[in-house]
């Protein structure tokens, strides 16, 4: 069986850069998981000694904190600096152009409207930016717009790893219902490229791996599309998932990975894949 890796997939800027400033901050620990990855997130605390707190307020003054990739909200940022915390900002640049475009915006008397997940700790980080949270909405769907006390000027932006398409269905839905929309398209480009990379590869795959957190929206995103033209596509965070029966009279396996998800488990996939097929 062949195996063919997509042309873009795993780290993206992002994740490479918050790794390297993790890397060079050893003995500290990360405000939530620095990356959507645990085997990732274990070697920093084995081979770097840096810890992970997942509670605001267990936070003890005085000590070295790794902003996460996804950011954090405003609110906590500012509380840090107050404590005399030594604060590293790992949170990828691309989420911080949301970040300044909401605040900007609310501050210019914009109605704001979030494409993306509410849960995702990216939106929770981006939607404290807005100045008037009552004039902040945070949709994923046209239909959820429909009712919405929006002003006749509207600001909109997406998550960064969502899809462009999707985006799309948002916008057009606020230009026939508002005279002014200003729309900031806040998607990564890694992501879309991750994106067509798969979609390209699975149209000819007979069977897609797709590697990466359970909890990465970009991985998740990967793997529906994977799906879509590759009925047997598979999402794992590691080679220890894999399962031999899954290649069974197949050809071609097509393997891409989220932006989260370092090449040396990419390269332990392959091995394994290699040894049970």
């Amino acid at each position: 069986m062949k195996i063919e890796l997509a042309s873009s997939y795993g780290f993206c800027y992002g994740v490479k850069r918050a790794i390297e400033i993790a890397e060079e901050h050893k003995d500290s620990f990360t405000y939530g998981p620095l990356i959507h990855n645990t085997d990732e997130i274990n070697r920093l605390k084995d081979g770097y000694n840096i810890g992970l707190i997942e509670k605001f307020e267990e936070i003890e003054n005085d000590s070295t904190v790794v902003i996460r990739t996804h950011g954090i909200p405003k609110d906590e940022l500012t509380h840090l600096k107050k404590q005399k915390n030594k604060i590293i900002d790992a949170t990828c640049p691309y989420v911080t152009t949301p970040q300044n475009i909401v605040e900007k915006m609310s501050t210019e008397g914009y109605s704001i409207v979030i494409f993306g997940d509410k849960e995702h700790p990216e939106i929770k980080g981006v939607v404290s930016y807005a100045t008037k949270a009552n004039d902040t909405y945070i949709v994923l769907t046209p239909e959820e717009l429909k009712g919405l006390p929006l002003k006749s000027k509207v600001a909109v932006v997406s998550q960064t790893t969502k899809k462009p398409e999707d985006f799309a269905s948002i916008v057009c839905a606020l230009i026939q219902t508002n005279k002014e929309v200003r729309v900031f398209n806040t998607i990564c480009n890694a992501t879309f490229e991750n994106q067509d990379a798969a979609s390209e590869l699975a149209q000819k795959a007979d069977v897609m791996i797709v590697i990466g957190g359970k909890h990465s929206s970009n991985t998740k995103m990967l793997h529906s599309i994977s799906q879509k033209d590759c009925a047997d596509s598979y999402l794992i965070e590691n080679e220890t998932e894999l399962d031999a029966s899954w290649f069974k009279n197949k050809n071609l396996c097509g393997i891409s990975a989220g932006a989260s998800t370092p090449d040396w488990i990419v390269q332990d996939v392959i091995s394994k894949i290699e040894e049970i097929s």
